[in-house]
């Protein structure tokens, strides 16, 4: 519980300069919770007690684990988190995708900075979950500035222990690759925004020596792998069925 701990006080000497919108993370819930199809809510903890929402998708023959964290300002059933999250636990893995803070729908992605100690703690939080549901596994399957939250989970020095990292449409670079202990796969598309483009090659010299790491750029795909599902969750399923083998 140490990682959750130093996330927290980091969270804490942000608290001056941004607010997450808890009000709207309970408009996400109450919207999309009752057009769930697969997997069920659960109401999940911080040590501190702020609750948050995920969506849990067990497979009793499951290879392993996998927690989902969506992008900015969005939800865990948000586009193609969906097919991600339930696709995968058709396909022999139990997933967890987990809401992550918001700042108001006005707000820009500079602006959420703050909020990423706490993103990194909850994603702490929903690897325990898995790992009290038996799974000797986990994975983490991000997408976009959900990456960006995972990439400082990792960091830690007394990060959870994962098998494997999809960082899928990360915006920027990876900071401090040499902290992450598990192969990660780079995934974008052909045409994804100009600056995940940009610095493609320089993800893939920052996990190139990370045993099991690859580089993989769908071709058609946009940012938001649309009309793409199949092969995005095919492309992730391969992966993770090499590292948790």
């Amino acid at each position: 519980m140490r990682i959750l701990f130093t996330l927290l006080l980091a969270l804490a000497s942000f608290g001056c300069y941004a607010q997450a919108d808890y009000a709207r993370e309970q408009r996400w819930a109450d919207e999309i919770t009752p057009a769930i199809l697969v997997g069920d809510p659960v109401q999940l903890a911080l040590p501190a007690g702020r609750k948050f929402l995920g969506i849990y998708a067990p497979n009793s023959k499951a290879q392993a684990g996998v927690v989902v964290v969506h992008g900015l300002g969005v939800h865990p059933d948000w586009g193609l988190i969906n097919p991600l999250r339930s696709q995968l636990a058709e396909q022999g893995y139990a997933t967890l995708s987990v809401q992550m803070p918001v700042l108001a729908a006005e707000l820009r992605a500079d602006r959420y900075s703050p909020l990423l100690p706490e993103a990194a703690a909850r994603i702490a939080v929903a690897v325990k979950f898995l790992q009290d549901k038996g799974h000797k596994k986990i994975a983490i399957v991000s997408y976009s500035f959900g990456s960006r939250m995972a990439n400082v989970l990792l960091n830690q020095p007394d990060a959870p222990a994962i098998a494997a990292w999809v960082s899928i449409g990360i915006v920027g670079e990876y900071t401090k690759p040499e902290t992450f202990k598990s192969p990660v796969l780079d995934l974008y598309g052909e045409k994804d925004f100009p600056e995940i483009l940009e610095l493609a090659a320089q993800r893939a010299a920052a996990i190139q020596k990370i045993r099991g790491s690859a580089q993989i750029r769908v071709a058609g795909a946009d940012h938001f792998f649309n009309g793409m599902d199949k092969e995005l969750v095919n492309t992730v399923k391969q992966f993770l069925d090499r590292a948790t083998r």
